[in-house]
């Protein structure tokens, strides 16, 4: 998440979606995140392959991203997230946490640099 002023990108609470976390109850997660935390904007990752095409992730994310945008009505744009997860896992290992516990970090670390990288571009 963004600070008020939208100067820097900081990690925030991270949504798993598995088998038993079904997507309505994902959804209403999120929806009350938007609704405590007063967010007007999504960037949402945008999986492409390292060669910039889409695959079935983009097609999967995409049908995430039209649910997501319909229920909350909150405009979610695009963001290439290609090699954020590797970044992440280097900050992590730069501030000396363990491998073993990197996992319970590594989405939210990666997510803050995709918004990051929003804003970055949106400021040039």
């Amino acid at each position: 998440m963004s600070d008020a002023l939208g100067i820097t990108a900081q990690p925030g609470e991270t949504i798993t979606r598995e088998k038993e976390n079904h997507l309505r109850r994902t959804l209403a997660q999120i929806e009350k995140l938007i609704e405590e935390n007063e967010i007007g904007l999504i960037v949402l990752g945008r999986p492409v392959r390292m060669d910039g095409s889409d695959g079935t992730r983009v097609e999967k994310t995409e049908e995430f991203r039209k649910l997501l945008e319909a229920r909350t009505r909150v405009p979610i744009l695009w963001q290439d997230e290609r090699l954020t997860t590797v970044e992440a896992d280097g900050i992590l290992s730069d501030q000396g946490v363990a491998r073993q516990d990197r996992k319970k970090y590594i989405d939210s670390v990666a997510a803050s640099i995709i918004l990051r990288d929003y804003m970055n571009a949106a400021s040039e």
